[in-house]
């Protein structure tokens, strides 16, 4: 198990995580602590810091949530891929043709 030591709104909690997840964990701290600051929560309890943060972060979520699944692929990459796919065709016909060959 690793510790981690995240400074959160000006306040330092440490915290147990899996091997290797250290770097992941820190990067998510400051997260949080971006979160602290732009809520204006700094002096206030960690409890209603955290919360504003929290609730932030929840806000954010919800509204990536609501963003359409779908995802617009442009006519030019349509067209690239189909390009690739080709190339890719004949190489292989070119390889099949060769191992037949031999």
């Amino acid at each position: 198990m690793g510790n981690v030591t995240l400074s959160i709104g000006g306040r330092s909690f440490t915290l147990a995580c899996a091997d290797g997840e250290e770097m992941h964990v820190t990067r998510l701290g400051r997260l949080i602590d971006d979160k602290a600051a732009a809520s204006g929560a700094e002096g206030q309890t960690e409890t209603r810091m955290l919360l504003f943060a929290a609730l932030m972060m929840a806000d954010e979520l919800d509204e990536l949530r609501k963003r359409p699944k779908t995802a617009e692929i442009s006519p030019d990459f349509t067209e690239r891929l189909g390009r690739i796919a080709s190339h890719v065709e004949n190489l292989a016909s070119l390889l099949e043709s060769d191992a037949a060959s031999a």
